[in-house]
């Protein structure tokens, strides 16, 4: 499975202020500049009254927030060194937050980006000119050491000649891992009968100089709006790591992943090494793709944002920022000027932006009838519903998309196509609305509470819902690490009413809080500027399940823990720096368990058991789990071409041995899955069908044509059958085995 890491933490901080479900935003434009100093003033009342701690600014909390913004910039500590940090220290340490109260933002926020800009530049220089001072020459990496894979957690280089040893360090294994990379990549291809895709591609040292000056032109375009949200962050963090700022750009992003759905032209948008911004995606009917005169592989090189005739350079620029540009207001258009993939004879096109529904974030379904053996060994069909939602959605500006009526309408057809039990496959959801999650759990319990919620004063609040349930049948819901919270609100209340198997790794990610976002251009003075002003996302209160337990640090427990992926990834709220604290409350008094669930509960977990371990798939996973962690553990990495080389060489060959395996295996499947399963495609688009149509592959990406990437094509596993990855499919079996046993 590839799984976007970057892309999930985004979306997890958009849709974690909507749990509030008290959202209201101003959709004026951004035109005056901003007042950052009165912006930076406010926030920090803002942070202080309203977070959940009520904490005040302090001492101790000034050499926080000045630690968090060194972490914030350097995270694996390339570019300041321990000397620096104590500079920095003795400076700031004692009045950092004087400086945000006094009205001195900005003075503040470019006083320290300008020392990250020198550090940083000193880091570019020396890396260009150990690359440069090479010729051309790629090293022999006979040296038989080891450096630490990541320094996120090490201590800074004490001075700037312990830092110019780190960087020769780096440098070293970046190169490495890119030798490394095509090598392996001209193998697969030799192997497989195709080009070699290294032909096309830089040398190692032009693609290592091409990175370099990237990082350069991204690090000088930094602006105020950069400057000062990097500073308001690293303070907001310190107080937990949900409370944000957001200028204007974040601010419109928020909302376009908050309602799933943007304005814009329907484009997928990748940086390039070469400094121009590629269309990896268009979306099939969307703007781009309606114009005609755009290509996957095309590089867009300027934009002109109202095709008025002024146009920005956008080689190397930020990617955001790109984005930023060619976003805009529905109907308006605007200019790209572009190159196709092999030539550098630029073209104008202009494209009318237009509402871009965000497809693979709409709630989904599948209907699977499953021919099986019964309880008493005779065959039987039974009919299985798989519910996805990636997340609890809204549309924050005009309230015409909700989660919770699409789920409600893809229920109501399972009902009618009689099914006997769903999966709700929550698995990377990162949350969203809780007026949703509400509605959501009515559905499945009736009428009760579904959270508790509780203040900074300690008062708690009960979310109730009134509504008969929709669907009565038998349910799983699926979980992984990197399901948050409202998905740890839905999955806890289905875990306590005793509705539903909680299926997954062995706890979701444990965020417990909630985040009111907050305008600060309703705090700031009359005369000042009101435009571009962003918001304050700020943790006000602390969820609880209806038996008393938060989902803060812990999570949600599964009841049948099955191997995934996330299970070897270090995240999750635990993992996180100035994290609140776990705590209970008294339980719900209102609500009921239905106990039937838990007298099956040790049947259901022991067949699950005893297949899980018959399963390679599932034996595969948990061996790259384990090989994770202890790469987790060990954090090295050799600097040995030789030992790189047979790391890789034992990793590729396991990989072949594995994808022959799974090939022959899956063949016997898919003839296995055309006598016994039959599944149909219910997406919104389908609830009113005369007749569900037939799920195909392509059912999951039909909304985008995808750009081919050579290398992941080389690499490619054997491809599941039926569309039903192991958890997918384990999940469909305990469903069967509820139905049996109840």
């Amino acid at each position: 499975m590839k799984i976007k890491l970057t892309n999930w933490v985004r979306r997890m901080g958009a849709l974690a202020a909507a749990a509030s479900g008290l959202l209201v935003f101003d959709g004026s434009s951004v035109e005056a500049a901003p007042d950052y100093d009165q912006i930076g003033r406010q926030f920090s009342l803002v942070l202080q009254n309203a977070h959940f701690s009520r904490a005040r600014f302090s001492g101790e909390r000034y050499r926080q927030f000045l630690e968090c913004y060194l972490q914030a910039l350097d995270p694996q500590h390339l570019i300041f060194t321990q000397e620096d940090a104590d500079m920095l220290a003795e400076k700031y340490a004692a009045n950092f937050g004087d400086y945000l109260l006094a009205g001195k933002t900005t003075v503040l926020a470019e006083d320290l980006y300008a020392l990250y800009t020198q550090r940083s530049l000193e880091y570019l220089n020396a890396m260009e000119a150990m690359v440069k001072a090479q010729n051309g020459k790629v090293p022999a990496f006979d040296q038989d050491r080891t450096i630490p894979r990541t320094r996120r957690k090490l201590p800074r280089a004490q001075n700037s000649a312990e830092l110019k040893k780190v960087w020769e360090d780096h440098l070293a294994d970046m190169m490495l891992s890119e030798v490394i990379r095509r090598e392996n990549v001209a193998k697969l291809a030799a192997e497989k009968g195709k080009p070699d895709p290294n032909a096309k591609e830089r040398t190692v040292h032009e693609m290592i100089l091409a990175r370099l000056k990237r990082k350069r032109a991204e690090l000088q375009e930094a602006d105020r709006e950069d400057m000062v949200s990097t500073l308001l962050n690293a303070v907001a963090h310190v107080y937990d790591p949900h409370s944000d700022y957001m200028g204007a750009r974040e601010e419109q992003l928020f909302k376009d992943q908050i309602k799933a759905s943007i304005v814009g032209i329907g484009a997928r948008l990748q940086s390039s090494d070469d400094g121009s911004t590629t269309i990896e995606g268009l979306v099939k009917g969307g703007p781009a793709a309606k114009c005609g005169k755009l290509n996957l592989g095309d590089r867009i090189v300027a934009v002109d944002s109202n095709n008025s005739g002024t146009w920005t350079d956008i080689m190397f620029m930020g990617i955001d920022k790109v984005v930023d540009l060619i976003r805009g207001k529905k109907g308006v258009n605007v200019g790209l000027r572009v190159t196709d993939a092999d030539s550098t004879e630029e073209r104008v096109v202009v494209v009318t932006r237009d509402e871009i529904p965000m497809s693979e974030e709409l709630a989904s379904a599948r209907i699977v009838e499953m021919k099986a053996p019964g309880p008493n060994g005779e065959q039987q069909t039974y009919r299985l519903g798989i519910l996805t939602l990636p997340s609890f959605y809204v549309d924050l500006d005009h309230d015409n998309v909700h989660c919770a009526a699409d789920v409600k309408s893809l229920l109501r057809r399972m009902n009618n196509e009689g099914v006997q039990g769903v999966i709700i496959d929550l698995r990377f959801n990162g949350g969203g609305s809780l007026d949703e999650v509400r509605k959501m759990v009515g559905f499945f319990t009736g009428a009760g509470p579904v959270v508790q919620v509780k203040d900074s004063r300690g008062l708690v609040k009960r979310e109730t819902v009134s509504s008969s349930p929709i669907f009565k049948g038998e349910l799983v819901v699926l979980t992984n690490r990197l399901s948050a919270s409202a998905s740890e609100i839905f999955a806890g209340a289905m875990a306590d009413y005793g509705r539903a198997v909680i299926m997954g790794d062995k706890t979701t990610f444990g965020k417990g809080t909630v985040q009111v976002p907050r305008s600060i251009a309703d705090y700031l003075p009359y005369f000042s500027s009101h435009e571009g002003c962003g918001m304050i996302k700020v943790t006000t209160h602390q969820f609880y399940r209806v038996n008393g337990a938060s989902t803060q640090l812990k999570g949600v427990e599964s009841d049948i823990v099955v191997p995934q992926v996330t299970a070897g990834f270090r995240i999750g709220e635990s993992e996180m720096d100035y994290a609140l604290p776990y705590d209970e409350i008294t339980r719900a008094s209102s609500y009921v368990q239905d106990p039937s669930l838990a007298k099956i509960m040790p049947e259901l977990q022991k067949r699950s058991t005893q297949r899980v371990a018959a399963d390679k798939d599932m034996q595969y996973v948990q061996e790259d789990v384990n090989r994770a962690m202890e790469r987790l553990e060990k954090n090295e990495v050799s600097l040995s071409k030789a030992a790189r080389k047979a790391e890789s060489e034992e990793l590729l060959l396991r990989k072949r041995e594995m994808d022959a395996e799974c090939k022959q295996r899956y063949e016997q499947l898919a003839e296995q899955d055309k006598q016994n399963l039959t599944i149909y495609r219910l997406n919104l688009s389908d609830v009113s069908a005369e007749k569900l149509p037939l799920s195909t592959k392509e059912d999951k990406t039909s909304y985008m044509e995808e750009n081919e990437d050579p290398e992941e094509e080389l690499s490619k596993s054997p491809e599941y059958p039926s569309g039903l990855d192991p958890v997918l499919r384990e999940g469909l079996f305990v469903l069967k085995d509820m139905i049996d046993l109840h």
